[in-house]
């Protein structure tokens, strides 16, 4: 009877020390001792703070007898998705067009795609937003969240681009002869069979692409484009809830980046099974 005992015991502290469960539960532990002992450390400097949440809450929007009428907070969240949302199909339309250029037999593709690539993938977002703001948006006649979502989505598919050409190369060429000998011509061997293959392939760098261009986001506000970050510094700038605000806007972007993450987990797990 203790043997058996002993055995049950064993084995649920074996499976609780062993994969990702103990890490897990390492960083959580690690995580609450550092905010605790942060904690501590602004108590002996002196440090006080009064929190005034009640004064934050009422920036996401209130209810009238018309409806309810949704605050800047809310605003900048939907400015946000909207520029992060257009911005991602932008990128993956231009990340896929050049890694086709770089993989074409053709030399003056073959050039676009590599100079697209090297003047926009090393040169700062920041910089990139003045240029397309104060030079081609007026030439344009584009808005600033156009401009915006044009700037994100080339800077990013440039960075795409290369993961697309990467994933492209990890096919294995007898898919490319099996679908070929199918009757099927090149553009539907690439869309039916090639592109499929390799998108699961991509599919963590492409979520880290996506989660990169929603923090880039932040930048936009430079062009007086009234996303979320922009949004914020005027609440702070009016009612000085600084720590309020700047950690509320911080749990949006996390919460924002947790919904683009999770189903790309959930798609990996899925796969792992298949």
């Amino acid at each position: 009877m203790l043997a058996h005992k002993w055995r049950l015991i064993s084995g649920r502290a074996s499976r609780l020390f062993s994969g990702s469960r103990f890490l897990r539960l390492f960083l959580a532990a690690s995580l609450a001792f550092l905010i605790y002992w942060l904690w501590l450390r602004l108590a002996s400097e002196g440090f006080q703070y009064e929190w005034q949440w009640n004064r934050v809450w009422r920036h996401f929007g209130h209810f009238t007898q018309a409806g309810f009428v949704p605050g800047p907070l809310l605003e900048g969240v939907l400015m946000t998705l909207g520029i992060a949302g257009l911005g991602i199909c932008l990128a993956t339309v231009c990340g896929i067009s050049a890694a086709i250029f770089r993989l074409s037999p053709w030399p003056a593709c073959v050039l676009v795609s590599r100079v697209y690539v090297t003047l926009w993938r090393n040169t700062p977002l920041l910089l990139q937003l003045f240029f397309a703001y104060f030079l081609v948006s007026p030439l344009l006649s584009l808005s600033p969240f156009w401009t915006a979502v044009t700037a994100l989505g080339l800077f990013e598919g440039a960075y795409l681009a290369e993961v697309f050409r990467a994933g492209l190369l990890g096919v294995d060429r007898g898919q490319w002869e099996a679908a070929l000998s199918l009757g099927l011509n090149v553009g539907q061997a690439f869309r039916l069979v090639i592109l499929p293959q390799a998108i699961r392939n991509m599919l963590p760098a492409l979520t880290n692409q996506a989660i990169a261009l929603l923090k880039d986001t932040s930048l936009v506000s430079a062009i007086a484009v009234a996303d979320l970050t922009m949004r914020s510094q005027a609440i702070v700038a009016e009612t000085f809830l600084a720590f309020e605000v700047w950690l509320l806007a911080g749990a949006i972007y996390l919460l924002i980046a947790l919904c683009l993450a999770l189903p790309s987990l959930w798609l990996e797990r899925r796969r792992r099974w298949q």
